[in-house]
C-alpha cells in the first residue's frame, strides 16, 4: 500500500486556509485538511525580523500526490513563498490509510 504523507503550510488567514482545504479535498488531492487558527510566526524576510497571526493546515494524502499538492497550495496561495513541507509518515493504521488512499482516488477510477 502506498506510503502516506502530511503537507504542513501556513496561511494568513482561516479564510484562505478554508478555501485551499476544501479545493485540495474536491479535487481528491488529499483526504484531509486540518486547520488550525491561532499560530504567531516569528520569522525574518527581507531583512526584518516579523511577527505574523497565522493558520496552520496539515494536508493528509499519499506520497505520490505531494508534488501535485505543492503546485495546487501555490497555485492558491497569497504568499510570493509559502511555506510547504511534505512530512513522511513513519506509521499509520491501517484502515486509515487505506480510506486515506480510497479518498483521494480519481473519479473516474472508484
Amino acid at each position: 500500500m502506498e506510503r502516506a504523507v502530511f503537507v504542513y503550510t501556513t496561511y494568513p488567514s482561516l479564510v484562505e486556509a478554508e478555501a485551499a482545504g476544501r479545493a485540495l479535498v474536491e479535487r481528491r488531492l488529499a483526504a484531509c485538511a486540518n486547520i488550525l487558527p491561532g499560530m504567531v510566526s516569528i520569522y525574518r524576510w527581507q531583512g526584518t525580523i516579523e511577527r505574523g497571526e497565522e493558520v496552520v493546515m496539515i494536508t493528509k494524502t499519499r506520497a505520490s500526490l505531494a508534488d501535485q499538492v505543492r503546485a495546487a497550495v501555490k497555485e492558491m496561495h497569497s504568499y510570493a513563498t509559502p511555506a510547504i513541507l511534505v512530512i513522511p509518515l513513519e506509521s499509520v493504521d491501517h484502515d486509515y490509510l487505506a480510506w486515506m488512499t480510497a479518498e483521494t482516488e480519481p473519479e473516474a477510477s472508484k
